[in-house]
């Protein structure tokens, strides 16, 4: 079962998005799940974690700006991102930690504008 995002958009730099990401019960419970990104011509990178039972982690370059968080009654993970900066604009992604294969779906495109 492919996982979804959903929430992305245009945005002027300074704005903030959210981003949801719904998956099955079984694969919520039990994962580390993460937000990851993929930036034209970059290799898709990790930018935010939570453990099951809610520990944070987050790449440098989104520290202090983007927070995790997880709703585990809707089996649904968010991606708070404040101060967006034109950097951000990628396609957003979310999967377990570590990541599974066959988890991949669309993503949804961020695009910051300066």
């Amino acid at each position: 079962v492919q996982l979804q995002a959903s929430g992305g958009g245009l945005v002027q730099a300074g704005g903030s998005l959210r981003l949801s990401c719904a998956a099955s019960g079984r694969i919520f419970s039990i994962s580390p799940m993460g937000w990851y990104r993929q930036a034209p011509g970059k290799q898709r990178e990790l930018v935010a974690r939570i453990g099951s039972g809610g520990t944070t982690t987050y790449a440098d370059s989104v520290k202090g700006r983007f927070t995790i968080s997880r709703d585990n009654a809707k089996n649904t993970v968010y991606l708070q991102m404040n101060s967006l900066k034109p950097d951000d604009t990628a396609v957003y992604y979310c999967n377990t930690d570590p990541p599974r294969t066959d988890r991949w779906g669309q993503g949804t495109l961020v695009t910051v504008s300066s």
